[in-house]
C-alpha cells in the first residue's frame, strides 16, 4: 500500500475525501509560534515560545546525550517536522513511549533572561541527538510550575537555525484522529486550498450588506490567520471570516430542506374530503375543543384534503390535548374510505390511545385492531390478516406495525406519536408503497401515492430549532392547555427525606388521591448506586401498610404491564412505582403527586414529561424531585429550571442549550444532519438571513444552488428527514 492511499483511508475516517472536503475542516485553535516570550516573563498555564541555549542535560538512565544514537527509529507522523522545523519530542501519535530506548530525559534552556526546564517523559532518540549542551533551540508549550523554577512537558522544539525566520501566521491545530498527525493534515489542507473550487455562491451585495469576506479569503484567514486578525482561541467564532463560513453552513441546510420540501410536494396522497365521521365525533365528545385546537384540526384538514401527501409536525406540550387532534383526522380518513395507522414508542403508550381512541370511536361503527410485538402468535397473525383483508379500519401498536409481514391495503393515514424516538427507517416503512397504493373501490395500484403523514410530539421544538431542523415540516402547534388542568408545583428535595414523602402520600391518599414514584433502575446495579423500582417497592409498602402499592416497569410481561396499569387507573391501586415506562401517554386524572427519585439523573424533557402525568385534574398537584448531593452544575442547572418554569417551550429552549440540537432532536437516529460550525442560540441574526438568502437563490439561481448544495453536502444533497 502506498502512503497516499493510506493516508487516503486515514483521511476518509475524518470524513475528508474532496479537496472542498479539506478545506472546510477548520482548526480547533492556534498555537501562536510567530513570537519569542523572554523566560523573564513566563507565566504559569500559558502557553508561549521560548528561544535559548541547552545549558545541560538530564537522563534518567544517566547517559548522556552526546552519546546517544542521532537517528530516529519509530518516529510517528505527529512528530514529523512541521514546514517550520518543529517537532514534538514526547509520547507517539500511536499511543505508545516513543521510539528503542525512550527514556525520560530533562534540558535546561537558558536566554540571559532566565532559565526553562524541557521535560521529555519518554524521550525518542532523535530529541536527544537535537537538545545537545550548546545548542540554540526554539520550544513551544504550556509554562507551568516546576520543583525548581517554570517548566515545559513535551513541547514542540526545532533547531533556531541562524537566519531562519518564525513564521508570520498563527500555526492551526485540527481535529483528528490516531493516526493522522498535526503536520500531515496541514499539508493536505493546504494542497486543498489551492485545489478547491471556492468560487462565490453567495449574492455579493449580501456579503457587502453584512460585511463578511468571499468564502475563499475567509478559509484563507482561518487556515493560517495573521495573530492580529483573529483572537488565537475565538471561542465565540465572531471574527467575519467565521461568520461567513457559519452563514455558508446555514444557507446549505436551509437549501437542503426546501429541495426535500419542493420533492415531498410532488408525491401525490388520496384527498380525504368527507367530514362526515369527524362531525359525528366531535359532537360524541364530551369537552369542546380549546381555540388551538380547533386552529391546529383545521389546518390538519386543509393538508388531507389536498392530493399533495401531508407531512406535518403536530407539537403541544404535556396534557395540551394532541390525541384528540389525532383522533379527528383519523375520523375522517376512516370516512373517506382509508385505513389509518397509529404507531407509538412504547406499549404502555400505545394501549393509552387504544383504549381512548376505541372509546371515542368504535361507537361510529369504527373496527380498531392492536397489534404489537408481545401478543402471542396467534393474536400476532389474527390482527395482521384483519388489517390486509380491510377488515379493520384503525391499528393502533407499536413497531409491529411497520414489519414486513403487517400489510395495509388502502392505507390513507398514518400518525406516529412521539416521532423522535423512531428512527429514519421506521417512520418510512409506515409509508411504504404497498401500505397504501390501492384506492378503496378499484385497487389499482398508485405506485407515485403515498399515505398522509401526521407526525406528534410532547416535547415543543425551540423557535431556532424549528427554523433550522424542520424546516421541510409542516408545523401545528397546541399553545393552550384545556380548561380544568391545575398546575404542579414543583420542589427538590435531598434523598435523605424519603421516609416523609412516604407520609406525604398517606395523606394524599388519604384525601382520595393516588401518586406515583418512578426510579431509574428496575433492579439493583453494581455501577450506579441508585435507588431501584423493585426495592422502593418493598420499602414503600412496608412505610405505608393498608395502601396497596403497585410496579410497573418494561421487563414486565405485557399483559402483567397492562393489568397493573389498569388496576392504578381504576382506583384499586393507591401508589405505583414504576421505572420511565409511564412517562408519557398515561392519563389517571385522579392521581395527584409524583415522587421522581434520583431526579438529577434523568435530563430535562424527561423530567417535564413525567411531571405532568399529575395536575391532569382539578385537585392541587405535586412533583417531588429527589436527589443525592452534591450535584454536578449542570444537574443542578436542570433541578432549578425544572422547578421554575412549567412552559414546556421555555423548557425545550433551555434543554436545547444544555444539551445541544443533536440529543435534542434525536439526530443521532433520525437522519437529521448535524451543523458542524453553526450555533442555534448564537446565530439566530445569520439563521435569519440564511432563510432569507436561501429564498431568493430558489427563486432566481438554481446553477448557484446546486453549486453549494454540492459544496457542503456532496452526495448528501437529499437531506430529507421522516
Amino acid at each position: 500500500m502506498t502512503r497516499a492511499t493510506a493516508d487516503s483511508g486515514r483521511f476518509a475516517r475524518l470524513g475528508l475525501h474532496r479537496a472542498i472536503d479539506f478545506a472546510l475542516h477548520l482548526p480547533l485553535r492556534y498555537e501562536d509560534l510567530t513570537r519569542v516570550t523572554s523566560m523573564r516573563q513566563l507565566v504559569p498555564g500559558v502557553a508561549v515560545q521560548v528561544r535559548g541555549v541547552v545549558s545541560s542535560t538530564d537522563h534518567s538512565d544517566g547517559q548522556s546525550a552526546q552519546s546517544r544514537d542521532g537517528g530516529m527509529p519509530g518516529l510517528s507522523q505527529s512528530n514529523r517536522a512541521d514546514p517550520g522545523g518543529y517537532r514534538r519530542g514526547g509520547v507517539s501519535a500511536r499511543g505508545g513511549r516513543g521510539g528503542l530506548g525512550a527514556s525520560q530525559f530533562t534540558v535546561q534552556v537558558i536566554d540571559g533572561d532566565g532559565e526553562i526546564a524541557l521535560r521529555f517523559l519518554h524521550a525518542q532518540p532523535w530529541i536527544r541527538s537535537l537538545l545537545v549542551p550548546g545548542r540554540r533551540v526554539l520550544a513551544y508549550g504550556i509554562v507551568r510550575s516546576g520543583l525548581f523554577g517554570p517548566e515545559i512537558v513535551h513541547p514542540m522544539v526545532r533547531a533556531d537555525e541562524e537566519g531562519a525566520a518564525l513564521p508570520d501566521r498563527l500555526t492551526p491545530v485540527y481535529p483528528t484522529v490516531a493516526g493522522i498527525g498535526q503536520p500531515a493534515l496541514r499539508a493536505a489542507i493546504r494542497t486543498a486550498l489551492r485545489e478547491a473550487d471556492l468560487g462565490e455562491t453567495l449574492p455579493p451585495e449580501v456579503l457587502k450588506t453584512l460585511g463578511l469576506p468571499e468564502l475563499g479569503n475567509a478559509l484563507q484567514s482561518l487556515h493560517a490567520p495573521l495573530p492580529i486578525s483573529l483572537p488565537p482561541f475565538d471561542d465565540d467564532r465572531s471574527s467575519p471570516a467565521w461568520r461567513r463560513i457559519i452563514l455558508d453552513e446555514l444557507v446549505a441546510q436551509q437549501l437542503a430542506l426546501a429541495r426535500a420540501r419542493a420533492e415531498r410536494d410532488q408525491v401525490s396522497a388520496m384527498p380525504l374530503q368527507d367530514d362526515r365521521m369527524e362531525r359525528r365525533l366531535l359532537d360524541a365528545l364530551p369537552f369542546r375543543l380549546t381555540a388551538a385546537q380547533q386552529r391546529v384540526v383545521a389546518e390538519i384538514n386543509r393538508d388531507l384534503g389536498a392530493s399533495r401527501a401531508m407531512q406535518r409536525l403536530l407539537q403541544g406540550d404535556v396534557g395540551s390535548g394532541k390525541t384528540v387532534v389525532a383522533a379527528l383526522a383519523a375520523a375522517r380518513a376512516i370516512g373517506s374510505g382509508w385505513q389509518v395507522a397509529l404507531m407509538a414508542p412504547t406499549e404502555i403508550l400505545a394501549e393509552q390511545h387504544w383504549r381512548k381512541l376505541s372509546s371515542w370511536l368504535e361507537p361510529l361503527g369504527v373496527r380498531v385492531a392492536w397489534l404489537t410485538g408481545s401478543l402471542r402468535g396467534a393474536e400476532k397473525r389474527a390482527a395482521r390478516a384483519a388489517i390486509a383483508g380491510g377488515e379493520v379500519d384503525l391499528a393502533i401498536g407499536t413497531h409491529a406495525l411497520v414489519e414486513e409481514t403487517t400489510a395495509f391495503p388502502r392505507l390513507g393515514l398514518a400518525i406516529v406519536d412521539e416521532q423522535h424516538r423512531f428512527g429514519v427507517a421506521q417512520r418510512l416503512a409506515l409509508l411504504r408503497p404497498e401500505m397504501g397504493a390501492k384506492t378503496p373501490t378499484s385497487a389499482v395500484a398508485q405506485p407515485t401515492q403515498r399515505a398522509h403523514l401526521l407526525m406528534m410530539s410532547a416535547t415543543p421544538i425551540p423557535r431556532t430549532l424549528a427554523m433550522s431542523y424542520c424546516a421541510d415540516l409542516d408545523l401545528s402547534v397546541i399553545d393552550e392547555l384545556p380548561p380544568g388542568r391545575s398546575p404542579v408545583v414543583t420542589r427538590v428535595i435531598d434523598a435523605g427525606r424519603r421516609a416523609e414523602l412516604a407520609q406525604r402520600i398517606r395523606q394524599a391518599v388519604a384525601d382520595g388521591r393516588q401518586a406515583y414514584w418512578v426510579c431509574p433502575l428496575v433492579e439493583e446495579s453494581e455501577t450506579l448506586d441508585l435507588q431501584n423500582a423493585s426495592e422502593t417497592h418493598l420499602w414503600l409498602s412496608e412505610q405505608l401498610p393498608g395502601l396497596t402499592v403497585g410496579l410497573v416497569h418494561g421487563r414486565l410481561p405485557a399483559a402483567d404491564k397492562a393489568k397493573v396499569m389498569a388496576a392504578f387507573q381504576g382506583g384499586e391501586i393507591n401508589v405505583l412505582v414504576s421505572t420511565t415506562v409511564i412517562e408519557v401517554g398515561v392519563d389517571v386524572p385522579n392521581a395527584s403527586l409524583m415522587v421522581i427519585e434520583h431526579a438529577e439523573r434523568f435530563g430535562l424533557a424527561q423530567l417535564h414529561q413525567l411531571r405532568g402525568r399529575v395536575g391532569r385534574g382539578a385537585a392541587a398537584s405535586a412533583c417531588v424531585l429527589v436527589a443525592t448531593y452534591p450535584l454536578s452544575a449542570v444537574a443542578r442547572e436542570r433541578l432549578t429550571i425544572i422547578r421554575d418554569s412549567q412552559d414546556g417551550f421555555e423548557i425545550a429552549r433551555r434543554d436545547l442549550q444544555l444539551r445541544g440540537p443533536g440529543e435534542f432532536l434525536g439526530a443521532r437516529q433520525s437522519g437529521v444532519p448535524m451543523l458542524r460550525f453553526a450555533d442555534l442560540e448564537r446565530d439566530v441574526e445569520l439563521l435569519e438571513f440564511a432563510r432569507q438568502i436561501s429564498r431568493e437563490m430558489l427563486a432566481h439561481n438554481a446553477t448557484a444552488v446546486d453549486r453549494h448544495l454540492e459544496r457542503w453536502v456532496g452526495v448528501r444533497t437529499s437531506m430529507a428527514k421522516v
